[in-house]
């Protein structure tokens, strides 16, 4: 049986939210564009822990990719997605703005 993600909300509020998440071994996101009501959705990503193989993020366009352990993109707008994680863990502390 594959692990779950565990997601903390650090803050959350209709336009603002933090989350730290944490993907186990043997888990990938498909490709996928997240849906919003209304308005521009912005994500900044901070990857605190790299898997030792795979979990690589993929996004068709990035507004900023540093050192591929911080990623601005607009997951509205952008396919995006997560490579399986073959070895270890992938933690992330993500920001997300709907304005």
């Amino acid at each position: 049986m594959i692990e779950s993600i565990k997601n903390k909300t650090i803050l959350y509020s209709k336009i603002f939210s933090i989350n730290l998440v944490t993907y186990p071994i043997n888990h990938s996101v498909r490709a996928h564009v997240d849906n919003v009501q209304k308005g521009r959705y912005y994500k900044l990503n901070f990857i605190l822990v790299q898997p030792k193989v795979g979990g690589v993020f993929k996004c068709t366009k990035c507004i900023l990719n540093l050192f591929n352990r911080v990623y601005l993109f607009r997951p509205d707008k952008y396919e995006h997605s997560v490579t399986k994680i073959e070895s270890g863990k992938r933690v992330l502390l993500s920001f997300a703005l709907n304005i």
